[in-house]
């Protein structure tokens, strides 16, 4: 299942459980994670974007060490909702997943890289941490978005 409403993943996750977080550069995708009581995403590996084969294999691995139910893809929309060629291309990617099967939730990622990096500036990480690993705290605050809306917010 893909689909863009929280309330429907929601319904796919009747127990909760841990949820992988995914924010898809062109050269990287950033990884995180949240607890299995959705209360707080924490960023993991950036891993780098290559063949969708060594992408998925890596994702794969991912999944099954940390016992994931359900993942969390941005989406990237244009700031007037719209989706352009990358809300194209994210949608491919959760669609490829299908083999993994999980529930796949797209979730807008407007301002995530923005919030992401102003949270790491006032962590006073230097610019080459930042630039290093953007991707996997872009996802988390992707994913932590995502899970306080399924864990008690409006649906």
């Amino acid at each position: 299942m893909i689909t863009e409403q929280a309330g429907d993943f929601r319904s796919a996750l009747p127990e909760g459980g841990v949820l992988l977080g995914l924010d898809l550069g062109t050269k990287t995708i950033g990884t995180a994670f949240c607890d299995a009581g959705w209360s707080f995403a924490s960023a993991g590996k950036t891993l780098p974007r290559g063949k969708f084969s060594n992408d998925f294999a890596a994702l794969k691995a991912l999944v099954a060490e940390r016992r994931v139910k359900g993942v969390v893809i941005g989406l990237p929309l244009n700031m007037d909702g719209t989706g352009g060629p990358r809300a194209q291309a994210s949608r491919a990617f959760a669609r490829n997943l299908a083999p993994l099967e999980l529930p796949v939730l797209l979730w807008d990622e407007r301002w995530s890289t923005t919030s992401a990096e102003r949270a790491m500036i006032s962590q006073d990480f230097s610019r080459a941490k930042r630039a290093e690993r953007i991707d996997s705290h872009a996802a988390a605050v992707i994913l932590q978005a995502a899970i306080d809306r399924l864990a008690g917010g409006i649906l």
